[in-house]
């Protein structure tokens, strides 16, 4: 696992975790929102994903945009569709989201150099 993935993922856990210790109920309940937002409903799960990535990209987001490109792996969703969503959000976003696609771009080779050729859901 590349330390850029291990690192995010060790920190988000670990803040997560210490804002719901000690955040407000609004707070709690807003953390729920979000992740309920992303539940199946019309729109299926990787479709939420790759929306809130494009979102995530133009806001310029990247722990959001992390977030995200590993959620959509997760979900099954082909680098090639992963870049063309990008794409959208370079277009959405402008030249300013130039940075952070490169960052996403990045991320997601970490995340290519995890699977193992042949792995089921993995491309080899």
């Amino acid at each position: 696992m590349s330390d850029h993935l291990t690192r995010f993922r060790e920190f988000r856990e670990r803040m997560n975790a210490r804002i719901m210790e000690v955040g407000p109920l609004e707070t709690k309940r807003f953390f729920a929102l979000d992740t309920r937002a992303y539940d199946a409903g019309t729109l299926d799960v990787p479709t939420k994903e790759l929306l809130g990535l494009v979102a995530s990209l133009v806001l310029r987001c990247d722990d959001c945009v992390t977030y995200h490109l590993i959620r959509c792996k997760e979900e099954g969703l082909a680098d090639d569709q992963l870049r063309e969503a990008l794409h959208i959000g370079l277009v959405v976003g402008g030249s300013i989201v130039i940075p952070h696609l490169r960052r996403a771009m990045a991320t997601l080779d970490d995340i290519a150099a995890e699977r193992i050729p042949g792995e089921a859901g993995g491309e080899a």
